[in-house]
């Protein structure tokens, strides 16, 4: 068999964790190609609730390994902190794998990330300061530290004493902070290694391998397709390719891998951070949004209250053409239960014009005006449901126009957190 990709198609927080572990149980591997720990998967299960920064989503399922790719830049106190959690929660940790050629985010990167982004001001991108885009640009400037080093630390910190001393001069030269302490980051180092040591490997070995036996395998996204680096709202966007492309570089696979690539859409949109965000709606109206469900609209990395639209068409349909969707995922469905109608954003007035395209360009996207299309709701409620032929008939006419809209057709419809709490409309994943 081969892989599937799970990919977020709109801003983020679509929901991915929850369909990845849903989907996790007829997997070998579940691959992460992207991101940092920037990205929050919750997923709901027997095993209770989890909240993801790194370990990908298919780790409740025993015979899943679990695969950070090469593509990651890895916190390892983040990562102890989320292997611990699972080993205390009664599950098996040996199943997770780091990629020996996954960058670390080392302390001087949280440190710069959060500096930088005070300095930017009022021009601020709205990054997690999580260390995520210093740790990518050190890797592009080829003084990054990779994971499969903290196997020979003696090697290592030959090698950091030139590094720091670069970083302290931007530290107090630049923003006047104080510099690091080098026997500080000697005792990380030394208290990593033995933690994280088991775990790593070549993960595009575990990965080809099982390719090579006809099992499946779902590749993870992190953050969504609309922050990618390249064809995200630039620069308001993320410091990797959460897009189909990073998939490839990001785990060592090749394009005739792919089975299938399905994009995960909310039935509506959220966005956290800065940005242009054409159908963003406010106050009260936003709220019911915000508060609504068992989990509400709360980031999962850093409980910012997210940004609410109706889900723009316009962004959709480009998120799908750069990606090659083959297949959509609508999740939190039943948030838009009791409403009479729905708003759907079907082109944009950009200076008195209509256009259908997505503009890339930050600044045209933040002329533009959402031109809607109202969709007849239902007042029948389909949280929980898990039968495709209990959904109400306008919950039904609602996800086909967003079929139509999109040209692509629905797959999964999510319709509450928990792993049961989904509808196969048609499936992702062929049965054997």
């Amino acid at each position: 068999m081969p892989a599937y990709a799970v990919i977020g198609a709109q801003w983020g927080d679509e929901g991915k964790g929850k369909i990845i572990d849903f989907l996790a149980e007829r997997a070998t591997v579940v691959a992460r190609y992207s991101g940092g720990n920037n990205a929050g998967h919750t997923v709901m299960n027997e095993h209770g609730t989890f909240k993801f920064h790194l370990i990908p989503s298919g780790v409740c399922w025993p015979n899943t390994a679990n695969v950070i790719g090469n593509g990651v830049v890895v916190d390892p106190n983040v990562l102890i902190e989320e292997i611990e959690d699972i080993e205390a929660r009664g599950l098996d940790a040996s199943t997770i794998v780091v990629s020996d050629r996954a960058h670390i985010v080392m302390p001087y990167h949280v440190q710069l990330d959060q500096l930088q982004e005070a300095r930017r001001g009022d021009s601020a991108i709205g990054t997690t300061g999580r260390g995520i885009g210093p740790a990518y640009l050190d890797k592009v400037d080829r003084s990054g530290i990779r994971i499969g080093e903290l196997l020979d630390t003696e090697d290592l910190t030959l090698r950091l004493p030139e590094i720091i001393e670069r970083k302290n001069e931007i530290l107090t030269k630049i923003y006047g902070a104080d510099p690091i302490d080098i026997e500080v980051i000697f005792a990380q180092v030394r208290e990593w290694a033995p933690k994280l040591s088991p775990h790593i490997r070549a993960a595009e070995d575990i990965v080809a391998q099982a390719l090579e036996n006809g099992e499946n395998i779902i590749l993870e996204g992190a953050q969504g397709a609309l922050l990618d680096m390249d064809h995200g709202t630039y620069p308001y966007v993320t410091s990797s390719n959460p897009t189909v492309g990073g998939a490839l570089t990001g785990l060592g696979l090749g394009p005739r891998a792919f089975g299938g690539v399905a994009g995960v859409y909310k039935a509506y949109c959220t966005r956290v951070g800065s940005g242009p965000f054409p159908t963003e709606i406010f106050g009260e109206d936003a709220d019911v949004f915000r508060n609504a469900g068992p989990v509400g609209e709360f980031g999962a990395t850093t409980g910012r209250p997210r940004r609410i639209g109706w889900f723009d068409g316009v962004a959709g349909r480009y998120s799908a053409r750069v990606n090659g969707f083959d297949s959509m995922i609508i999740t939190r469905l039943d948030i838009l239960d009791g409403r009479e109608s729905v708003k759907v954003c079907v082109a944009y007035e950009l200076d008195g014009q209509r256009i259908e395209k997505f503009p890339i360009d930050a600044v045209l996207l933040e002329r533009c005006k959402p031109i809607y299309e109202e969709v007849p709701g239902w007042t029948e409620t389909t949280a929980g449901l898990s039968d495709p032929n209990l959904l109400p008939a306008g919950a039904r006419n609602y996800v086909e126009f967003l079929e139509k809209l999109l040209n692509v057709p629905a797959s999964l419809i999510s319709t509450g957190p928990e792993r049961h709490q989904t509808i196969v409309w048609r499936p992702i994943i062929p049965e054997a």
